[in-house]
């Protein structure tokens, strides 16, 4: 890990934090105050992490206001953020007035002017989906009868995900605005975990952030009310909506299409990495996709009913 002794003089020893889906964080108490300290995975990363590009879109967004971590320092291995107080967001509708200020901060986002100086991010959704069903059934994973029976659904997805048009425009984003990566304090939401950030389609990221904000952990609990705050407060920002249709949920799906089979690759290695998640929460990672991801597909026409 980098060293961090610019932080201070800790004050009691560095205390590991669970519960991160991709990498691994810690929390530091020194003289100088506390912070968080995030370990990145560099032993099977999915994508390549931008550090020059994030950090600087982290401080502009940080000094335009936007609520989250102050970041403090960033490098190939490590992110360092002041710590912040507050209350986890559960994975439940949201109230409505904390979906439309997320709305407005994703407008705020969007209205940064911060030179980006990579391309969005295009690669082919995986198709070795009939290849992972036979690994995971000769290696006795609990879900393998599940994937290998919606093995076809699985290439159907990856198809959706490269076909779908998006209308645009591209905009310079967080990308992974969940209940995961946000706190609320006293009602209002904070942002965390920026490293994803990069250029993607508006609808992607408004369907995605605001599906997120509307449902419980499954599909069969949505509120429209919070779906639709979350745009009402992106156009009250400044936002302009883009035309209906599917792309407004491809990011999300193609997302967790990806991430159930890095998980996967995980669990059918049968040892823990170094770095990143814990292998349990791999194998709660790759049952929860198996299990929703063709959930979610068969529902993008009701789901379509939302959009405005």
């Amino acid at each position: 890990m980098t060293d961090l002794s610019q932080l201070g003089t800790p004050i009691g020893p560095m205390i590991r934090v669970r519960g991160g889906f991709a990498n691994r964080l810690y929390r530091l108490d020194t003289d100088q105050g506390s912070f968080a300290v995030k370990e990145l995975n560099l032993v099977d990363r999915r994508q390549t992490y931008l550090v020059e590009d994030v950090f600087r879109f982290e401080r502009a967004a940080f000094a335009a206001g936007i609520p989250m971590p102050e970041p403090i320092s960033a490098d190939e291995h490590t992110l360092v953020h002041r710590w912040v107080e507050g209350e986890t967001v559960p994975e439940a509708p949201v109230p409505a007035a904390y979906a439309f200020e997320v709305g407005e901060i994703l407008a705020r986002i969007h209205a940064l002017d911060v030179e980006w100086t990579h391309g969005p991010i295009e690669e082919l959704a995986p198709r070795d989906w009939p290849e992972l069903a036979e690994r995971a059934a000769a290696t006795g994973q609990p879900w393998a009868d599940e994937l290998a029976s919606q093995v076809e659904t699985f290439l159907a997805i990856a198809c959706f995900v490269d076909t779908c048009e998006r209308p645009g425009p591209v905009v310079l984003t967080h990308r992974d605005i969940q209940p995961w990566n946000l706190l609320a304090q006293e009602g209002r939401p904070v942002v965390l975990d920026w490293e994803l950030s990069g250029l993607l389609d508006l609808a992607g990221e408004l369907g995605s952030t605001a599906l997120s904000l509307a449902k419980g952990p499954g599909f069969d609990d949505i509120e429209p009310a919070s779906f639709r705050s979350v745009l009402d407060g992106y156009v009250a920002g400044g936002g302009t909506l883009p035309p209906s249709g599917p792309s407004w949920f491809v990011f999300l799906i193609g997302g967790w299409l990806g991430f159930t089979r890095w998980n996967i690759l995980r669990r059918l290695a049968g040892v823990e990495a170094t770095t990143g998640p814990d292998l349990a929460l791999s194998q709660e990672s790759a049952r929860n996709g198996v299990r929703g991801l063709p959930d979610l597909f068969a529902r993008l026409a009701e789901l379509e009913t939302l959009l405005p």
